[in-house]
């Protein structure tokens, strides 16, 4: 704990050195983290408190989502600027081809040394059996060590944050600097010895959380993850104040997808693609400002090109909030958008493993597209857990309430979910069918409709025909025949 409250009060020296010529961008991920759960969004449950001093430090974002709730995908879309589905990144396990470019491959060719470190970057694809692995080596499709100066990957922080240093050792003086710097916190398993023990009888549980002892020792552990999360992100940046860089660099915090939990990751939604996202950049960011603008995990590249002064590349479909940064005026998305596909390697049986979904997301409301609802709700990561297995007994045995009856053991899932977030953000009330809801099923469908052409997606549109063969226009011609 000393070393912790040291850490704190050491954090925040003043840099005196004179800023480069060039922006350095530091962009810090941690690994299944959901929105609320940072100090500095008003949880006063979890202590974060090197993240709530750096958002005092930056700008604090509301509404960032992530293009996927999970890792791989998600990744793949702060790297390009693009969509999971336009790149070929849908499958858990898949490789980034070799002529889709990433934004730290722009910054390298403009003079930036650039690496990514800590917990695997995921990009090269995960050739799990003799059959992938042979196929990778055959056709090279490993690109990662190519497309960047330095690429390393760490399974803890402590190794995370000596690669970090030994990263900025490397670093030619005369150059600028990128790094992706990931975390595994708080991942599971929740088994990590943070600065301090949250008390499971203390936590306020989410509402769509089954209040049982497992349940809340459980979500204390998740908390005490992100707080062995918030210590690593204070010696980051320390050591980026120690060595005089903290005035010429942008830095980001982003939580990858959400969380391990309840209707979190793998799922489309709040839990499993809202996430945390907080930026300081010094001398043009207002200390302590936030945002409630939509802001996707494909914004991140463009932001930061922008940032570095460079170019966009036409074919990213991020839209930059570097204005938002700088304070200036700034037209917002209307809508951002998130994609569920294949999780991990197995094959499908449940939506843990195998799901196809979209969703939508607008200043209010959000629509969920379900294309394989007879499959039934699963969790990610936590199946075999004591505190979720319980909730299947209960289940079982007649006991569950039947609000979670609905949310977790519902069969077939419903091909729409349409929620009010603004009165209804625990998304119990479904409002797809409605017809106090129309207006607001009809824009989210067409404009998810438009998404998926314009992104070349595979699933079926949400929109059904109206004309052309088989469609209604041609039934009707058919009955005045």
């Amino acid at each position: 704990m000393k070393r912790y409250i040291a850490l704190l009060l050491a954090l925040w020296v003043v840099n005196a050195t004179p800023a480069a010529a060039k922006l350095n961008i530091l962009l810090i991920l941690s690994d299944d983290h959901s929105y609320p759960h940072v100090g500095c969004y008003g949880n006063k449950d979890i202590l974060t408190p090197n993240l709530d001093q750096f958002a005092a430090q930056g700008m604090r974002f509301d509404r960032a989502y992530v293009t996927c709730p999970q890792c791989v995908p998600s990744r793949a879309s702060i790297f390009t600027g693009r969509s999971p589905v336009a790149i070929a990144m849908s499958r858990f396990s898949a490789p980034l081809p070799r002529d889709v470019k990433t934004y730290p491959e722009a910054l390298r060719a403009a003079g930036w040394f650039t690496g990514v470190a800590g917990r695997t970057y995921h990009m090269d694809g995960a050739p799990t059996s003799a059959e992938s692995r042979a196929v990778f080596e055959k056709y090279k499709l490993a690109t990662f060590p190519e497309r960047l100066d330095y690429v390393k990957t760490a399974g803890d922080n402590e190794v995370s944050l000596g690669q970090f240093k030994e990263f900025l050792d490397l670093k030619p003086k005369d150059k600028p600097f990128f790094l992706q710097l990931c975390s595994n916190d708080p991942h599971r398993p929740l088994n990590t010895h943070g600065p301090v023990k949250h008390d499971p009888a203390k936590l306020k549980l989410p509402p769509h959380y089954p209040d049982t002892q497992l349940v809340r020792e459980d979500f204390a552990r998740y908390y005490d993850e992100i707080a062995h999360f918030d210590v690593f992100f204070g010696e980051v940046m320390a050591e980026l104040a120690r060595r005089g860089l903290a005035d010429n660099t942008i830095v980001g915090f982003m939580g990858d997808n959400g969380c391990s939990q309840f209707r979190g990751k793998g799922t489309l939604f709040e839990f499993g693609i809202h996430v945390p996202l907080l930026v300081r950049w010094p001398g043009k960011t207002k200390p302590g400002s936030s945002s409630a603008e939509l802001i996707s995990g494909e914004d991140i590249a463009p932001t930061f090109l922008e940032a570095a002064g460079l170019p966009v590349p036409p074919e990213m479909t991020g839209k930059s909030f570097a204005k938002l940064l700088r304070g200036e005026p700034f037209q917002g998305r209307q809508f951002v958008f998130a994609e569920r596909g294949a999780h991990g390697s197995g094959l499908p049986g449940n939506s843990a493993v195998f799901d196809l979904g979209r969703v939508v997301v607008s200043k209010t409301h959000k629509l969920i597209y379900n294309a394989l609802g007879q499959l039934p709700y699963w969790p990610v990561d936590f199946a075999g857990d004591a505190f979720w297995k319980e909730i299947v007994q209960r289940h079982e045995a007649g006991k569950l309430e039947s609000k979670f009856e609905q949310l977790y053991f519902a069969s077939p899932r419903p091909m729409f979910e349409l929620f009010d977030l603004e009165n209804d953000p625990a998304e119990f009330n479904n409002l797809a069918g409605k017809l106090d809801a129309v207006t607001a099923e009809r824009e989210l469908k067409a404009a998810m409709q438009e998404w998926m052409i314009l992104q070349r997606d595979y699933l079926p549109l949400p929109v059904t025909p109206t004309t052309g063969p088989g469609g209604a226009a041609k039934k009707k011609r058919a009955v005045k025949e």
